[in-house]
């Protein structure tokens, strides 16, 4: 690819907010995830007490849904960006290819 072309879509208006925007949701669902993450990292190193409580009368103990919890908001938290992604980047990448393949 000629890098004359390839400055001419880093400059282009839909490319930046195509990266700017992706960016900001990216930083956003991955200091989620990470605060959910090392929260319950946190929460195993620091208050084992509280996640080794028994619930009811079987074995499972407090730790056992909230781990599960924290591996379900994971795959929500990949769905929440899938859905942005279709929803509103794929639209902007086609105008993208569309204003330069004719270039290529």
């Amino acid at each position: 690819m000629d890098r004359s072309l390839i400055e001419k879509i880093k400059n282009d208006p839909d490319f930046q907010k195509l990266v700017s925007e992706r960016n900001r949701v990216m930083v956003i669902l991955t200091a989620l995830e990470l605060f959910i993450y090392f929260g319950f990292i946190l929460l195993v190193a620091f208050n084992k007490e509280f996640l080794a409580q028994k619930l009811g009368e079987g074995v499972i103990t407090v730790g056992i849904p909230i781990g599960i919890g924290v591996i379900v908001l994971s795959f929500l938290l990949t769905g929440v960006y899938v859905y942005i992604a279709n929803k509103d980047y794929d639209e902007l990448s086609e105008r993208i290819k569309r204003k330069y393949m004719k270039e290529v």
